[in-house]
This record gives structure tokens, C-alpha cells and sequence, in this order.
């Protein structure tokens, strides 16, 4: 439904979700969950997931990747295999490693780090200040003043959101840009019609093959031989 690269790359980040769930025994997220079971202890509390939805991170992601670091990731994560312990996820809530692996990222695929940090960043900024804006209490009549209260707002996101989150708190965002989804490029083109041509190749090829050894097998049948030979005795007669 959203594409063959999209899809590709969801099946990939699925198999490192389940990498790491064999590791440490936990399922990642975990703290996402955790926070929808503290919400409903909480009388009138609303639950609101506030990321920006996952298939425009990863149209974004793809379109921003060029060819062969598309290769590169794929290849990345087919082999991941490294082992992981609790002690490396506790090691990684620490603000220096974790701005460290950031850096690193940003090294490797910085358009990747714009689009599926930088980017969230904002979105999740902007959904924020929008769920913490002061609700209005309501008035007995029109000439009673208007009066507010705070908003009590709990933000659940991971540590390595916090940084551009805290940077983009005071700034006026705009989320239509980064919610737009680019139109392939002439590389993305052109390696889905060599997709597409190659199985469509592949698939009328093996037809094909399937279809004459039939046809074969059957001509060699003695009832198939017998009859082509009344066919051939006609003209004669």
C-alpha cells in the first residue's frame, strides 16, 4: 500500500524490533505502552499519539536516500546481528553516549537523521504546544470574562528527541513542509521499472517454460500420438 521500497524498509526495521526483543527479552516502545496504562488510571485524561504518522516518515526517509545509501542501509540491516545487553541500553540514557551515536548518524546518513529525527523534532514539538495551550473554562453568559486554566500535559518521547524538542520549544513551526511527501526521483523511477520489467520477465519466462514442457509431456503421451496421427492420415485418405 505504500510502496515497494516503503514496505521494504518496514519489513527491515521490524527484523531489528525482533533482534532486539530477543536480546534483552523486552519488546522496544515499551515506555509508549506504559504510558497509555498510567493514562487511564487518570479520571478525564486523554491519550493522544503524537508522531507524525509512519508513512510519511518513511516516503520522506527513502526519497532523501540516494541509491546506494538505500543499498547501504538495506544491507545494514539485513546482517545486524551485534548482541545487546541491559547494560548497553542503560549506557545509551546517558547524554554524552547518546549525543555521541547521534553524531555518528548524522556522520553515516545525515539526510536519514534530518528526516526521521530533525523532522520529528518539530512535529513533536508542534503537537506539544498545541496539546498545552490553556483551556478555557466555561462562562455562566457572554459578558462573564474569560477565564483559563494551565493545561497538565505529559509528554512520553525518546531521550534522543529531548535535545531538538528543548531547541525548538520557543520557535514559531510550520508543519505543512515536513508533512508534504516528495515525488520519486528519476533513480527511484527507474529502479522500480527495472523491478517491475525484471519479475515480469521472470514471471512470462517461467510460463513459458511451464507451458512448453506440458505441451511436451502431453504430445508424448501415447493417446496424444495416436490422435495427431489420424489428424496426419486424413489429407492422405
Amino acid at each position: 500500500q505504500n510502496g515497494v521500497m516503503s514496505g521494504l524498509m518496514q519489513m527491515l526495521l521490524l527484523k531489528v524490533s525482533a533482534h532486539i526483543t530477543e536480546q534483552l527479552g523486552m519488546a522496544p516502545g515499551g515506555e509508549f505502552r506504559e504510558a497509555f496504562k498510567e493514562a487511564s488510571k487518570v479520571p478525564f485524561c486523554k491519550f493522544h499519539l503524537g508522531d507524525r504518522p509512519i508513512p510519511v516518515t518513511f516516503k520522506r526517509a527513502i526519497a532523501a536516500l540516494s541509491f546506494w545509501q538505500k543499498v547501504k542501509l538495506a544491507w545494514g540491516l539485513c546482517f545486524l546481528s551485534d548482541p545487546i545487553s541491559k547494560d548497553d541500553v542503560e549506557k545509551c540514557k546517558q547524554k554524552d553516549l547518546l549525543e555521541q551515536m547521534m553524531a555518528e548518524m548524522i556522520g553515516e546518513f545525515p539526510d536519514l537523521h534530518r528526516t526521521i529525527v530533525s523532522e520529528r523534532d518539530i512535529y513533536l514539538t508542534y503537537m506539544l504546544k498545541q496539546a498545552a495551550k490553556q483551556i478555557e473554562l466555561p462562562r455562566a453568559s457572554e459578558n462573564e470574562p474569560r477565564k483559563y486554566i494551565p493545561a497538565v500535559v505529559v509528554g512520553v518521547v525518546g531521550m534522543g528527541h529531548v535535545p531538538g524538542i528543548e531547541k525548538n520549544w520557543n520557535s514559531d513551526l510550520k508543519i505543512q513542509e515536513i508533512m508534504s511527501v516528495p515525488p520519486p526521483s528519476a533513480s527511484s523511477r527507474i529502479f522500480k521499472f527495472v523491478l517491475k520489467t525484471t519479475v515480469l520477465g521472470l514471471l512470462g519466462y517461467g510460463c513459458y517454460r511451464i507451458g512448453h514442457r506440458t505441451v511436451q509431456f502431453v504430445l508424448s503421451m501415447p493417446v496424444a500420438q495416436s490422435y495427431l496421427q489420424r489428424l496426419t492420415d486424413i489429407p492422405q485418405q
